[in-house]
């Protein structure tokens, strides 16, 4: 009877490790960049406008256009659309029938990372200076878990994430804005971020570096530390878009697909990572779009400003494309709060937290055909 039970242990184990091949996920954010680029392309209407274009239109449309919508989105965004979307999943393209929102009622950053990692739209987060979440996310319960614990850290252009994430509860390594790398033992590279950092241009003060700091900040910790569990938060293409700088705008959700590539590429190229790693990319909020000068905006009273995207890619996630409501059947509609059971379930955890937590997003985990 005991070779039984071990025959069947053995038979259990090996097909709980072939259905589940993640090990690692990577979550991405770029704050506040709306779906009608990612899925259309630069808009012309916006690009034209001198208030808005920084007296370089010929610069936008030399780099950006194309009459044809599929040329222009890969111009914007090459590899989400040649490799993720083409060998992943995406969501959000309205225009199809493929839509995703905000289930907050508020349409900003806080209440929207609330939500991205705590599965819940906490109608008491309601500003974004809002004190350390008294939520726990699914970054706090996956450290939690022994095989992940350490092993969960998150990168962040904004201050705020230290108070979103709760570092000083959660225990997670949150670096954001200005913190310096590397702590007691910075390494080479480390020691040279921090001393750009610290002298570097600020156009937003303490309260937000520039991209590329927390994106090599972050590359660095993902080469030397090797996370299980990363967040990198990307926020110029919300500063730009307040700024009204179109161009600027473009240029920082152009540069945030470059990153994307350079994070595949190397989780690709290292055994700890390599098929083992999925990658879910999305943003805390869209903007407006039906009256062209609220590009600009995003609030409960900008309307549009709750639709967002998704985007996907991982061993464990079909190669589904583009869905849509002709190859779904019906219309898809799904909710910015499944996004954190589906981080965990990826994971292959069941997140469990005090508040209630939204079930995952089942086209992640169909079976390939």
């Amino acid at each position: 009877m005991k070779y039984l039970i071990l025959f069947f242990s053995l038979i259990t184990s090996f097909y709980a490790s072939a259905q589940q091949q993640t090990e690692n996920i990577i979550i991405i954010t770029t704050d506040g960049f709306r779906w009608q680029e990612v899925f259309k392309g630069m808009d012309s209407a916006i690009a034209n406008n001198a208030k808005y274009n920084q007296g370089d239109s010929e610069y936008i449309y030399k780099k950006y256009w194309s009459d044809n919508e599929k040329e222009r989105k890969e111009k914007l965004m090459p590899f989400l659309w040649t490799t993720i979307a083409a060998k992943g999943q995406i969501f959000g393209n309205r225009t199809i029938g493929s839509n995703v929102n905000n289930a907050n009622p508020y349409w900003f950053s806080y209440p929207g990372y609330n939500e991205i990692f705590t599965g819940y739209a906490d109608t008491l987060i309601n500003s974004n200076s809002f004190p350390p979440n008294p939520n726990v996310t699914v970054l706090e319960f996956l450290n939690k878990q022994p095989k992940l614990k350490g092993k969960v850290a998150a990168f962040g252009a904004w201050e705020a994430f230290d108070r979103i994430l709760n570092e000083e509860r959660s225990g997670i390594l949150v670096v954001s804005a200005f913190d310096v790398l590397g702590g007691k033992f910075p390494t080479t590279n480390e020691k040279l971020m921090n001393a750009m950092r610290k002298d570097a241009y600020k156009p937003w003060g303490e309260e937000e570096c520039l991209d590329v700091f927390t994106h090599y900040g972050a590359m660095e910790y993902l080469k030397t530390k090797k996370p299980k569990v990363l967040y990198i938060s990307y926020g110029e293409t919300d500063e730009w878009a307040h700024a009204g700088n179109y161009r600027s705008y473009l240029d920082a959700g152009h540069q945030v697909d470059e990153w994307l590539k350079a994070i595949w590429e190397y989780v690709q190229s290292d055994p700890q990572y390599k098929n083992k790693t999925s990658l879910l990319i999305t943003v805390d909020h869209g903007r407006g779009d039906k009256v062209k000068s609220e590009w600009t905006s995003h609030n409960n009273k900008i309307e549009g400003a709750d639709q967002i995207w998704l985007a996907a890619i991982g061993p464990d996630i079909p190669f589904l494309g583009e869905l849509n409501s002709k190859t779904n059947g019906s219309a898809i509609q799904l909710y910015q709060q499944q996004f954190a059971q589906t981080i965990s379930q990826l994971m292959g955890y069941t997140y469990k937290a005090t508040h209630p937590v939204a079930d995952q997003i089942h086209f992640l985990f169909k079976k390939n055909k």
